[in-house]
């Protein structure tokens, strides 16, 4: 199927240098979301997370990277700096209700030193491309302002990813497409992961039971794409815990079950739903496709955040004035600004997916049929 692919556009350095907007906000409303839908934007962003799906299928973890490739290593070796930040500041041992406050200092420390990390990620000759990458990763690891983390900051940094490819930072061919799954985005989860434990975030206008995960949504795609030519483990294997970390959807259950107490079938009824309802790993990988569409990328409360211009074209009829209304890092004298409304925040219980894939959810999930050696499913595992 890799072969029948979209190519993903480039964009040279020569053109970079001619682009005049710099990323801002520009969505504000649900027909502005029906506008961006139909942007260059919007289908390179679709083309690249599914060139992203194409490449794993059939790989599993633990991955090696068959080639060295610097382009690669260069972006790990950032995540690992922003990792050991973590432990050069440490949460604050005083009560904190939500969030823990040293994290506006991991914050400020990233936004202050984002232009020296992504000079020494970049060749010199990318050093145009810096201001119109650089909103992306400021606000993939969470907002430092509500101390939370959600799908959209995930998006950024899937964004910021297809950015660095369109410039030809990364190639968009398979084997380098695989290790940007495998490698790159795997290493930005548990570095999240990390930030989320340490600094106690808060998920993002989480939809509670009614959501797919409180935090992510991504490693569900990519993670079943892994799985999706194989028959020997059935989508139903997921509620018989504990699973191997072989594959981004198998260890993002079993971060689950590390936060989240009580029946699975309760505290994740959709996930619950999927694997007792959808019959192969195929339907699960198109249906969740589908549903990321639908319940993050079509929605306002997420997409009215990401920044649009210069590399992510933001080329409708009808301009709109750019005009942010985002806020500064607590206690920052920089002036740069990030985002600060929770993605999926809405102040009613959203509308389940309807695609006809992904099963509808009743109000209290029966209790999954286990077989009599397989008793402890859904429980927390330590």
């Amino acid at each position: 199927m890799q072969n029948n692919l979209k190519n993903l556009r480039r964009v040279s350095l020569d053109q970079v240098s001619q682009l005049e907007s710099l990323p801002q906000t520009r969505i504000r409303t649900d027909d502005d979301v029906k506008k961006w839908e139909t942007t260059q934007s919007y289908k390179d962003y679709v083309i690249f997370l599914r060139r992203l799906n194409e490449s794993v299928v059939g790989h599993f973890l633990p991955w090696t990277m068959e080639n060295t490739n610097q382009a690669i290593t260069r972006t790990i070796m950032l995540l690992n700096t922003l990792d050991q930040w973590i432990d050069q500041i440490p949460p604050q041992e005083s009560p904190q209700r939500f969030g823990n406050l040293s994290f506006r200092t991991w914050g400020r420390r990233l936004e202050e030193r984002m232009d020296a990390l992504l000079q020494d990620l970049l060749p010199l000759e990318y050093s145009a491309v810096i201001p119109f990458i650089k909103p992306y990763l400021l606000v993939s690891f969470g907002s430092f302002t509500r101390m939370d983390y959600g799908t959209g900051h995930e998006a950024s940094f899937a964004l910021f990813l297809l950015c660095l490819t369109l410039v030809r930072f990364f190639n968009p061919i398979a084997d380098e497409e695989r290790d940007l799954v495998l490698s790159v985005f795997l290493r930005y989860l548990r570095l999240c992961w990390r930030l989320q434990d340490v600094y106690r975030l808060e998920p993002a206008g989480s939809h509670g039971v009614w959501g797919l995960d409180d935090y992510s949504f991504l490693p569900y795609i990519f993670g079943s794409g892994q799985l999706r030519d194989q028959t020997e483990i059935p989508v139903s294997a997921v509620v018989h815990p504990p699973l191997p970390p072989t594959n981004l959807y198998f260890m993002a259950i079993m971060r689950i079950h590390d936060v989240k107490h009580g029946p699975f079938y309760e505290h994740s009824s959709q996930l619950h739903s999927i694997a007792v309802g959808v019959p192969n790993w195929g339907k699960v990988n198109s249906g969740l496709f589908k549903m990321y569409e639908a319940e993050v990328l079509g929605k306002r409360v997420v997409v009215q955040h990401i920044p649009l211009g210069g590399l992510l074209e933001w080329n409708v009829t009808g301009e709109i004035s750019g005009m942010p209304h985002p806020t500064t890092i607590p206690g920052n004298s920089t002036g740069t600004t990030i985002p600060t409304q929770a993605p999926w925040a809405s102040s009613s219980r959203p509308a389940l997916s309807s695609h006809g894939v992904i099963p509808s959810v009743p109000s209290r999930p029966p209790p999954p049929r286990l077989s009599q050696n397989s008793t402890t499913a859904g429980s927390n595992i330590p």
